[in-house]
């Protein structure tokens, strides 16, 4: 036969106190009115005894579990996002809940299996991820359910945490005017020529809103601009490449991601051109590799840790806000770009 559970009532007869007042001070009730010495004898018993509260049986008095559905597409099983569970399993645990995780892999059909598993636990509300910033279509909820979309918008569901990709765009490009790159600059990623018709997410059309904006407030203009669906290392590696091969006049690389700069990185390298004092190279995203490159990249990093704390503070938050709720992108300053404020 298992051990029997220290209950409440267990406690509170070894403290020598009412079980209403033992329940008033473990659950930390501010205005207990009960001396400190009781307070620590009730703890004190607590310790002794090895007492778990009862969640369900709170649940029940409550209607609140205490637990919070964490339902992304791929943010858990990649390295790109992780920061964003990282972040809200800080603040849940700071706030005294927990995170159930639950991934999709964007399946619809794993997603109404993600949500039944999470209404079967009842969950005090959800948190809805996406590793790559997009808008995400949410099956069918309860009508009271409260939610947050975390790097990710819905039609359905207005409160969202994003990254604020088009101050980032901005700051990109002032960094490069204090340095002094004015011209000779190549945009690596995004051609509007090329791509007018096509669908990029909203964020990254902010990123490139943002980048746009400040270079006309600047009067500046790429010498180039190189586009490619998917960034990634090879597609910046070709691109760079053959901006090298046909002699294009680049001083400059603005790069829209670190993969992409991370391709460029072995194209200048393969030319035996050097960072920055050939061809500064600058980005945005600070994946973890950004810093082991050599030189070190400079880039804006998505505020992944701070997006799933705020998420958490929205989601438990009395009233939940209904807007959008938008991270700085921090800037991370390394060695391949040099004379900053010396242009």
């Amino acid at each position: 036969m298992g051990k029997k559970r220290v209950t409440l009532a267990d406690v509170a007869r070894l403290a020598g106190l009412s079980q209403t007042a033992a329940s008033m001070i473990l659950t930390g009730r501010p205005d207990t009115r009960l001396s400190a010495e009781a307070h620590a004898r009730v703890h004190a018993a607590a310790a002794e005894l090895g007492y778990r509260p009862n969640l369900a049986a709170r649940a029940l008095r409550t209607d609140k579990t205490r637990t919070i559905a964490f339902i992304s597409d791929v943010v858990a099983t990649t390295r790109f996002a992780n920061g964003l569970i990282r972040g809200t399993l800080a603040a849940a645990d700071e706030a005294g809940h927990v995170v159930l995780l639950l991934e999709t892999g964007g399946e619809p059909a794993r997603e109404v299996q993600a949500i039944e598993a999470a209404l079967d636990r009842q969950v005090d509300g959800f948190i809805f991820a996406a590793m790559r910033a997009r808008e995400v279509f949410v099956p069918a909820l309860p009508a009271a359910s409260r939610v947050v979309m975390l790097n990710a918008t819905s039609r359905q569901h207005p409160v969202s945490v994003l990254p604020d990709e088009f101050e980032a765009g901005r700051a990109a490009i002032r960094l490069l005017d204090s340095a002094g790159i004015r011209d000779g600059l190549a945009l690596i990623g995004h051609n509007p020529v090329v791509e007018q018709g096509y669908f990029r997410s909203e964020t990254v059309s902010r990123r490139l809103a943002g980048i746009r904006a400040e270079m006309e407030r600047l009067n500046m203009a790429f010498v180039v601009e190189e586009s490619c669906w998917n960034w990634e290392a090879t597609h910046g590696y070709e691109l760079v490449k053959g901006l090298l091969d046909r002699r294009a006049p680049i001083k400059a690389l603005l790069c829209l991601n670190d993969r992409l700069a991370f391709g460029a990185y072995q194209a200048l390298g393969e030319a035996g051109l050097k960072i920055p004092a050939d061809i500064p190279v600058i980005s945005f995203d600070n994946d973890e590799l950004a810093a082991d490159l050599r030189p070190g990249l400079t880039t804006f990093a998505l505020p992944h840790e701070r997006m799933g704390q705020e998420a958490v503070r929205l989601l438990l938050a009395p009233e939940i806000e209904p807007f959008e709720h938008l991270i700085p992108m921090t800037q991370v300053l390394r060695e391949s770009l040099s004379n900053i404020g010396d242009g």
